[in-house]
């Protein structure tokens, strides 16, 4: 994986395996993505925090992944996953991160 591009990290985009629904895209490092394939479940770096975390440690809606994928500039992963807990994936408490729609007069 190429980590050079965006200062150590590369955006991972979080698919439900089952539904193909795109449910949020997080950030990993090097430590992140060793750590999600060693254990199974997503964990990302928080550019805000500055530090690795599980997601769903607190809430308790993990994502179980199922298949890793690379681009073709090895700069990004796409990780179809399960969820776990109640289902949602957003710290809103919505399904997924995408939920809004974005206007024409929204720009």
């Amino acid at each position: 994986m190429d980590f050079s591009k965006l200062d150590g990290l590369i955006p991972a985009v979080i698919q439900d395996a089952s539904s193909h629904e795109v449910l949020m895209v997080g950030f990993m490092n090097e430590e992140a993505l060793a750590l999600t394939r060693d254990t199974g479940f997503a964990t990302f770096f928080s550019r805000t925090r500055n530090k690795l975390w599980k997601k769903g440690e607190t809430s308790g809606n993990t994502l179980a992944v199922r298949q890793i994928l690379v681009d073709c500039d090895d700069d990004t992963v796409l990780l179809r996953v399960t969820r776990n807990g109640d289902g949602n994936v957003c710290h809103t408490g919505e399904r997924t991160c995408f939920y809004r729609t974005l206007d024409a007069d929204d720009t």
